[in-house]
């Protein structure tokens, strides 16, 4: 069987005898010596912890510092699986020596460590079958806190991100299904194994379709999305608003599309929800002040809260604003920070350590940056940092994405041309390095392009999508990121006791495969015991004050997390109190209105009254006038009839 086709364990016993920890030969002395001495330890551990199980020996009291260092290595692995163990392995031969398949020879697995150490004693659940003389690995398994890891022979199939094999260098994907078209300024991020991809630019037009490529099979799929535009209304068939400039924020099984332009823009930002459980897109009802709406802008997540700055709002201005979104109660803030840096649109941001806001890069209407700004989220304070390793050049359009403590920055463009290399900054030492570096008109040197981190199968990879570099792109490229750093972090975490770290001398691999010192100090090779014993009583004398430290640290640690959470407290009611106070507010403008109806419809009534009473004032004096007139009519009469007699006129019959 061919080597670059085995499986596991037979895949990890080649591996280890090609890098000298199999039946010690000449092929294999020669291999085990081209390593670094740092490597040759993690590999040891790992070979340790594969075979043996967790480090349960004591550490070497013997002043040996050879042997110091490979306990160290490993038993700073503590209770990792044996299978997890050989597949690190495996993978850090692999990042040292790609082409250790080619030159290992048909094999027959022995598993004997050809290092010299204290051993322990032979485990009886770790079983080897004898075969025809030959020593062949069987299914085993290992102990572990009363559960057990059982090993299998198991078919390594390359699927998905796993077929990336060479390390930060960025390869192109084949794909199947059909492809999105191609664009820029869309948004991206991953959930559940899946890249989602949403809306962008293509020739000037703004797009509302969802794409997401699964990474398991790298298959594209159109997602038919449904739209609920609000709590009461009923799920339908429609499509969310085309936007391009926004930002994709994954939270929890969902994620957020926050802002950016469209083609009939809103006074303020809208914050919309997709679920891919049921397919649903809906509008999210926020509280607070809105910031105006924009696009270009940098959306960070950072604990519970969405941190957004900066970008161009729909009249093509440039922000530079700062509002944070509390994603527990979907409330805006506006917060004003101290030294605020230039406003600008299409930068970076990261977060480290849950409390700096790192802005870099991003561009005028003229200009390209390459400034690199930290906000403390604590003060609210900008500062300009100085920074460390090569100085990047001006972009704007770029991506950017954290693993760990590194924020990774590709693409862009500078107003002439693409930004061709892949930068990383550790957000710790803020020093510049670069990763790797394209040549030509690629879709990796583009603007507008997204990068998302994805660990798949225990590696870290990055990926990307689209981006406009004269021409559009639909294509998606992935960089396997390299492993050694972490796991050795992850070593001298777990190794961190207080004797291990009095002294770690440099050590490296002789050409007959043994581990052997190479710097050692004239005056420590003469330490005498005395003086070993007094430095070790200085030395846990030192412990012990550092622990009392510690100890002090974690109760105040632990004061500050209370203080924490009676703030938490006291803030939940306090929005209650506020949601209460809101209500009734509403209630009372309710009020208030309906007060303001009935109080013109009375003033309309009063109005009509005192036209009533001019009515009934004429109506009174003309009855007054009529009146008179009849009485004066009456006099006349009267007057007439007695004149009449006098002159013998008789009076009229009808009047008497």
């Amino acid at each position: 069987m061919a080597s670059s086709g085995l499986a596991y364990p037979d895949r990890f016993y080649a591996a280890a005898a090609y890098a000298g920890f199999g039946a010690g030969g000449a092929t294999s002395s020669s291999a085990i010596s081209r390593f670094q001495n740092d490597v040759a330890l993690l590999l040891y551990g790992l070979y340790q912890q594969a075979t043996v199980g967790p480090c349960n020996v004591p550490k070497p009291r013997a002043w040996n510092p050879v042997e110091q260092s490979k306990w160290t290595s490993w038993h700073g692995l503590g209770s990792m699986p044996s299978a997890e163990a050989m597949r690190l392995f495996v993978k850090i031969l692999e990042e040292e020596d790609p082409g250790w398949y080619s030159r290992v020879p048909e094999f027959n697995p022995e598993p004997v460590v050809d290092i010299e150490m204290h051993k322990p004693k032979e485990d009886p659940k770790v079983i080897l079958a004898s075969t025809n003389g030959t020593s062949i690995p069987e299914p085993k398994t290992i102990s572990e806190n009363g559960s057990s890891v059982e090993t299998q022979d198991k078919v390594v199939i390359l699927e998905g991100l796993s077929a990336v094999s060479v390390h930060e260098e960025w390869t192109p994907l084949s794909v199947n299904g059909q492809r999105p078209k191609p664009r820029y300024e869309h948004g991206a991020t991953v959930v559940q194994d899946k890249m989602y991809i949403f809306g962008g630019n293509h020739n000037g037009r703004y797009l509302s379709d969802l794409q997401a490529l699964d990474l398991k099979s790298l298959t594209w799929s159109k997602i038919d999305a449904k739209f609920q535009a609000g709590s009461t209304d009923s799920s339908k068939s429609a499509q969310v608003s085309s936007c391009a400039g926004h930002s994709l924020i994954s939270w929890g099984n969902k994620f957020f599309s926050v802002a950016g332009h469209t083609k009939d823009p809103s006074e303020n930002i809208t914050v919309k929800e997709f679920d891919p459980h049921t397919c649903t897109w809906s509008i999210v009802k926020t509280y607070g002040k809105p910031p105006v709406s924009r696009g270009g802008q940098s959306v960070t997540l950072v604990g519970t809260t969405l941190v957004l700055f900066g970008g161009e709002d729909a009249k093509r201005c440039l922000l530079n604003d700062l509002h944070i979104l509390d994603l527990e109660t979907m409330t805006w803030d506006d917060v004003d920070a101290i030294g605020t840096p230039p406003p600008r649109s299409d930068h970076a941001a990261a977060c480290h350590a849950d409390r700096y806001l790192l802005i870099f890069g991003g561009g005028s209407h003229a200009t390209c940056f390459n400034d690199l700004h930290v906000l403390d989220l604590q003060t609210m304070e900008w500062s300009r940092p100085k920074q460390q390793g090569l100085a990047p050049s001006p972009r704007a359009g770029h991506a950017g994405a954290t693993v760990g403590e590194n924020w990774y920055i590709v693409g862009g463009g500078n107003n002439k041309s693409g930004v061709s290399e892949t930068l990383v900054l550790n957000m710790s030492t803020l020093t510049w390095s670069v990763v790797s570096s394209v040549e030509g008109r690629v879709p990796l040197a583009s603007e507008g392009m997204t990068l998302v981190h994805s660990n798949y199968n225990g590696d870290d990879y990055l990926i990307s999508f689209g981006g406009y570099n004269g021409r559009y792109s639909n294509e998606v490229f992935a960089l396997k990121l390299t492993l050694k750093s972490d796991l050795q972090s992850k070593t001298k975490e777990h190794a961190s006791d207080g004797t291990s770290s009095v002294l770690e001398p440099e050590v490296e691999l002789s050409h007959d495969g043994k581990i052997r010192e190479i710097a050692m100090d004239s005056a420590d090779s003469d330490l005498k015991k005395d003086d070993a014993n007094e430095l070790l009583v200085a030395l846990k004398a030192e412990k012990e004050e550092l622990e009392a430290a510690l100890n002090r640290e974690q109760v105040q640690t632990i004061q500050l997390k209370e203080e924490i959470a009676e703030a938490e407290a006291r803030n939940a009611e306090l929005t209650k109190e506020l949601q209460t106070v809101r209500g009734q507010l509403a209630a009372e403008q309710s009020r208030c209105f309906k007060l303001e109806v009935d109080v013109a419809e009375l003033r309309q009534k009063l109005q009509s009254m005192d036209a009533l009473e001019r009515e009934v004032e004429l109506l009174r004096r003309q009855k007054a006038a009529s009146e008179q007139a009849a009485l004066e009519a009456k006099q006349r009469q009267s007057s007439s009839g007695m004149w009449g007699w006098l002159v013998g006129t008789p009076p009229d019959k009808s009047e008497s």
